[in-house]
């Protein structure tokens, strides 16, 4: 299918439809594979244009473009990576099958391969989808940013762009901006003033590859607020990246890092990668939290409260898929037949009964699922010394990944099956708050287990310091200090300060003017501070609820987010199915107009 770089008149005949798609990295480009996908059925028009909105390369966008460090991994096994559905894919349009990363790159299936790699798989499928368009259909790119939408509710929308005079007409616009920046918040204002004021150097959250970090001086203490990927990469960059190497499980220092202090609400990393593969049955999921509760929630007229009546059934749903792999393939491990513990499961009302089953039924506290604990595993730990503390976190760091890479503890798998399948069912809820993502990628989302033990080694080598659960990060006496009770009396000081992690994306702070102008013109910010759209079709919703016919708005700054960047092959895809749905949608709307114009 043709693909031009700047789009042409046509020449005569009726005006052809215009789509506009603001994102062309991998949102906006598995939107277009869904678009090829389905167009054959749904799009039989006298033609359409497709305009690619984005001043980075289609396919890899931002963040996953060529021109970055090596260095810098992707956070999945390479097998475990794909931009193509499957049959596990609920959805309206057709599946069209394609290859795993490693399957199309060459490399083993556990390979966690460089972010350069996973952007030139990007660039094939956006390719492939690009070829799999009906003759009739081009797409153009533009490489500008999209400054804002406007246009009448009922009729053609305009897209202004950068350093453009004249505005792209769109019958349809579609919003697949990825992560986005943000403006700082009161407290990382009030820290970048501090900072200012007394000539100390202030990293606000980013993406941490365009961050500056020629700033953090070697041999200096850095304070790092955050302890999950974010943090990684910044690891990468300050260590390897500035020359650092390692031998076996040791590491030898350039001399060039800065000495790490960091810390979080949790004290410690995300949970490793798991090392091994799934063998034998799946646990039957959904079976506490799926469609059909679901459309109880939603259909409650006072509406509902996460913690109150959705969390129980997230739990339920957990516990199930860990102990169906628990007492199915490990029974020795258990006390009871496993019809005889599912049935009193199924039948147990709230976390007394559960835990009164579970304790009866599972000898070894380590077999149990404690969700609380997990979620707070500093929770109660206290340390005598921070040189104390050092040995203790570098223990339960070696514990983790010795459990996530042993099949013996297969039932941590069962739950990371479970936790996909609950953020599918989860995505169609809307607003939930930002609580259960973050839950979500400690538990699934963690580093490789190379990582990890790269941390080990860096902390050997003193270039890394824990600091603890809480921490808390002052600025006084003309610098940042650190503290934290899991070490009581122990504070660092030092005149850098960085906070590890992504901006949150939140509609009123975006950065990006296109993200501002909507919400100044009535676009509902959700109270988590998310754009709220319509979980059918990712239609944007005004203030009283109605989805707007002509603008639609896929990914992490909505209210429909999915889990991670990709999806996992043969896991239902939860990112495919929207993808299907507005892709359908759009199809089935400019195809009426289509039809109008020829008649």
């Amino acid at each position: 299918m043709p693909y031009d770089s700047l789009p042409h008149a046509p020449a005569g005949g009726p005006i052809r439809p215009q789509l506009v798609i603001v994102g062309a990295g991998p949102r906006g480009t598995g939107l277009l594979e869904r678009i090829a996908a389905n167009a054959p059925e749904l799009y039989a028009g006298s033609g359409l244009d497709i305009h690619l909105v984005d001043p980075h390369p289609p396919g890899a966008g931002r963040i996953w473009r060529a021109a970055q460090s090596p260095l810098l991994w992707m956070n999945s096994h390479a097998e475990d990576v794909t931009m193509f559905t499957d049959e596990t894919v609920r959805m309206a349009g057709p599946v069209k099958e394609g290859p795993t990363l490693h399957e199309w790159a060459g490399l083993d299936g556990r390979t966690f391969a460089d972010r350069q790699i996973q952007g030139r798989y990007l660039r094939h499928v956006h390719d492939q989808a690009v070829a799999g368009l009906p003759d009739g259909v081009t797409v153009h790119h533009h490489r500008h940013r999209a400054l804002r939408v406007s246009g009448p509710r009922e009729g053609r929308q305009q897209v202004w762009l950068e350093g453009r005079p004249r505005p792209l007409p769109a019958d349809l616009v579609v919003l697949a901006l990825g992560h986005l920046d943000a403006e700082l918040d009161e407290e990382q204002a009030e820290l970048a003033a501090y900072a200012d004021a007394h000539h100390l150097v202030h990293l606000p959250p980013d993406f941490t590859a365009d961050s500056e970090l020629s700033a953090l001086r070697p041999g200096e203490p850095v304070l790092v607020r955050g302890f999950g990927l974010a943090f990684v990469d910044l690891m990468v960059l300050l260590t390897e990246g500035r020359g650092g190497r390692y031998d076996g499980d040791t590491y030898l220092p350039s001399g060039q890092e800065p000495v790490l202090y960091v810390g979080s609400r949790r004290g410690v990393p995300y949970h490793s990668k798991i090392g091994y593969d799934w063998t034998g049955e799946r646990p039957p999921l959904p079976r506490f939290l799926g469609p059909a509760e679901i459309d109880e929630l939603l259909a409650r007229p006072a509406g509902f409260d996460f913690r109150r009546d959705v969390w129980p059934l997230v739990a339920k749903e957990l516990g199930f898929a860990h102990y169906h792999r628990l007492f199915t393939v490990h029974p020795e491990r258990t006390a009871v037949a496993w019809p005889d513990f599912d049935e009193k499961y199924a039948a147990a009302d709230g976390d007394a009964e559960i835990w009164a089953l579970v304790a009866a039924a599972v000898p070894d506290p380590a077999d149990r699922l404690d969700l609380t604990a997990l979620d707070h595993p500093l929770d109660g730990v206290r340390h005598g010394s921070h040189e104390e503390f050092q040995d203790g976190l570098r223990g339960y760091i070696e514990a983790d990944l010795e459990r996530r890479h042993d099949p013996a503890y297969s039932p941590d798998l069962a739950v990371f099956l479970g936790l996909l399948s609950v953020y599918g069912q989860l995505t169609q809820l809307g607003n939930i708050g930002s609580w259960w993502h973050g839950f979500f990628s400690y538990l699934a989302s963690g580093p490789p287990g190379p990582r990890l033990r790269q941390m080990l080694a860096l902390s050997r080598a003193g270039v890394l310091r824990f600091v603890g659960a809480g921490m808390t990060v002052t600025a006084a006496d003309g610098v940042f200090r650190a503290a934290s009770d899991t070490v009581p009396g122990f504070t660092v000081e030092a005149r850098a300060l960085v906070e590890a992690r992504l901006p949150e994306p939140t509609l009123g702070r975006a950065r990006d003017p296109l993200l501002r102008t909507l919400h100044a013109d009535g676009a509902v910010e959700t109270p988590g501070g998310l754009l709220a759209v319509d979980p059918a079709d990712g239609r944007i919703l005004d203030g009283n609820g109605r989805p707007h016919p002509r603008r639609f708005a896929l990914g992490p700054f909505t209210d429909s987010r999915t889990p991670g960047a990709f999806t996992r092959p043969r896991t239902g895809g939860p990112a495919f199915r929207q993808n299907d749905a507005t892709a359908r949608a759009a199809l089935a709307f400019l195809r009426g107009l289509s039809e109008q114009a020829a008649a």
